[in-house]
């Protein structure tokens, strides 16, 4: 009998600096969506349902290695959760004039709610 593979590891060099992420083994998806999805409440099947190109083996298959490697896969998420963070502060420096906007509008949208109620 042989074993089968549900999640792969890819590396690769970006700007001197060892990446990596973990994809659901013969697809695109990430082990990242799976495990967000799970944490949030969603049952396998939903997860299927959300994530069509899963089986629901498949689905199985990466909570299971997610549970086997927790302390592991639980870091490299904290980390992009850090990374990600990085990400929208230097985006919202380098794009001030649209966050403003955007800030503007959700201050107009607020004051209508509360004028509405």
């Amino acid at each position: 009998m042989t074993q089968k593979e549900y999640v792969i590891q890819l590396s690769w060099e970006d700007n001197g600096e060892t990446r990596i992420a973990y994809r659901v083994a013969g697809t695109r998806v990430s082990l990242d969506s799976v495990v967000y999805a799970w944490l949030s409440g969603y049952s396998p099947e939903g997860i299927v349902e959300s994530f069509p190109s899963l089986t629901l083996e498949q689905v199985h298959g990466a909570l299971t290695y997610y549970l086997a490697n927790r302390e592991e896969i639980d870091e490299y998420l904290r980390q992009g959760e850090i990374e990600f963070e990085q990400l929208r502060q230097n985006l919202r420096v380098l794009n001030e004039p649209l966050y403003q906007k955007l800030e503007a509008y959700r201050n107009l949208m607020k004051a209508q709610a509360s004028a509405n109620d």
